[in-house]
């Protein structure tokens, strides 16, 4: 596999985990729907998470009032949450420069086809790196398409869980998704057609590998 995409894997991981330490720092007795929400992803993913963090002792949780849980950080969890910090910061250099480089690639080639409105597929950190790249090259992010989301809207653009759920025409969609690329690939090209799918190098190297570990 190659760096870029490992790196890019490895970052929302850490993203995650840094991100939940984070949020029950601020409030300890935050639901776990209201965490997911914060973090953009499935309310399951932050279920396994949490209990990823209490057994390895950086999270304690306490009954609370309501038949509600209250987290709370341990010592070693503090500790924790200032290594991923430095981490995190790490990989998100390194994949800032990769996906910019590549996001800005695949957005000239839309442009060349003028497609100038896109629709994003996936909430992540790429996300965010492919809305800077269409503000810097004048297109439009219409809206962000991700079933796994729970936010309303991300970097200005409304979300929906499906592309026809989209009520802002679009001409084309931009992969975002490292989570599941290659399904979110597959799908968008039996809906759109190849040509009004648009993936990054990082990207396409990715779903091209998951394709092998399956064969």
């Amino acid at each position: 596999m190659p760096a870029g995409v490992t790196k890019s894997t490895e970052a929302e991981k850490t993203r995650i985990m840094l991100g939940l330490l984070e949020s029950v720092e601020r409030g300890g007795g935050q639901s776990q729907r209201r965490l997911a929400s914060e973090l953009g992803v499935a309310l399951g993913l932050v279920n396994a998470y949490l209990k990823r963090c209490i057994n390895k002792g950086l999270v304690k949780v306490a009954g609370a009032p309501a038949r509600r849980y209250a987290y709370y950080l341990t010592p070693h969890g503090f500790a924790e949450k200032s290594r991923l910090t430095v981490e995190y910061l790490s990989y998100s250099f390194s994949l800032f420069r990769r996906a910019k480089q590549d996001y800005s690639a695949v957005l000239g080639t839309a442009r060349a086809r003028g497609f100038l409105r896109l629709a994003l597929l996936g909430v992540s950190d790429l996300a965010e790196i492919a809305v800077i790249c269409a503000l810097d090259g004048g297109i439009t992010i219409t809206a962000v398409v991700d079933p796994r989301s729970e936010l309303q809207r991300f970097a200005g653009a409304p979300v929906t869980k499906a592309l026809d759920d989209v009520s802002v025409p679009y001409d084309a969609v931009l992969v975002t998704d490292i989570q599941d690329t290659r399904a979110t690939i597959a799908a968008a090209v039996a809906r759109l057609g190849a040509d009004r799918v648009l993936v990054p190098a990082l990207l396409g190297a990715r779903a091209a590998k998951q394709d092998g570990d399956a064969a």
